[in-house]
């Protein structure tokens, strides 16, 4: 089993070329390309605002090419890619094929495109089915990921795009299409008032399970954390994948956890995530 990891929460203390090369010293197999940086966005005020980063550059291809040049010299390659969100704003979603781009030149397979949280399966079908012919050429898979919302009332989150099995599968079959996989947030389907949990979603998805976004929490809040430091029960989790013969990376997603590492530490935080996705690994093949 192979083990992977987001780079943009240590990308943007230390930039993507370091960060590929110490999560390579660190021990992973392979990254998650995070193109988030490729357009802003203004959550507390709803608003795209341009970036000034070499994913948004004319450049972008040139940019992504060196940095799978630097793996290479590593020893370490993309395995997947995230592109930018939210779509609910359209110069973000300008972006997606400019995301799928970078993802072929990077060498990854899956790029992960978030459903529209409040849209219906067709009508998110309608992106989805104007990306494919465009991943298609590219040679990359798309994948969808479960969603949720937050009930500021009940203080839990609530129901969102794919965050039940029901929804999740009912997106998969809008589109019908091999080129439109599943992404499973182990974290948002533990999510108590949303999510119907990892291990239910993992057998009703079986096969077109894909990719991961591994993280732990407290069952309640996103809290994108190391594995095995919160409450997420990750024997039942492995022990799913694996009945259902789950063949993709153990990547992370735990991008909170380094906040509390800085530039000059921040090598130790990366060498403890990967201890975390090297025992999840193990757990899988020793079932």
């Amino acid at each position: 089993m192979k083990i992977s990891t987001e780079i943009y929460s240590a990308a943007r203390q230390i930039g993507e070329e370091k960060t590929i090369e110490l999560y390579a010293k660190a021990g992973f197999d392979a990254y998650d390309l995070s193109m988030f940086p490729m357009c802003g966005y203004d959550w507390g005020k709803g608003r795209f605002y341009e970036s000034t980063h070499p994913f948004a550059g004319k450049d972008y291809l040139a940019y992504v090419r060196n940095l799978r040049h630097i793996g290479a010299e590593c020893g370490i390659h993309c395995n997947q890619s995230h592109a930018p969100f939210p779509v609910t704003c359209k110069e973000i979603r300008s972006y997606l094929k400019r995301a799928i781009e970078c993802t072929a030149e990077a060498g990854g397979e899956i790029c992960v495109v978030h459903p529209d949280n409040n849209k219906s399966p067709a009508e998110n079908a309608e992106m989805y089915l104007e990306l494919l012919p465009f991943a298609k050429d590219h040679g990359v898979k798309i994948a969808c990921e479960n969603m949720w919302n937050w009930n500021s009332a009940k203080k839990c989150s609530s129901f969102a795009a794919c965050a039940t099995a029901e929804s999740f599968n009912a997106h998969l079959d809008a589109v019908n299409d091999d080129y439109l996989v599943a992404c499973l947030d182990i974290g948002h389907a533990e999510m108590k008032g949303s999510g119907e949990g990892a291990a239910l979603m993992i057998r009703a998805l079986g096969k077109r399970l894909a990719a991961l976004h591994i993280h732990d929490n407290d069952l309640l809040h996103d809290s994108h954390q190391i594995p095995f430091s919160m409450s997420i029960d990750f024997e039942e989790v492995v022990l799913t994948l694996r009945q259902i013969g789950y063949k993709g990376y153990f990547t992370l997603e735990a991008d909170s956890y380094l906040n509390k590492y800085n530039a000059d530490n921040i090598f130790e935080g990366m060498k403890a995530l990967a201890e975390s996705a090297k025992r999840l690994a193990q757990m899988y093949e020793e079932r």
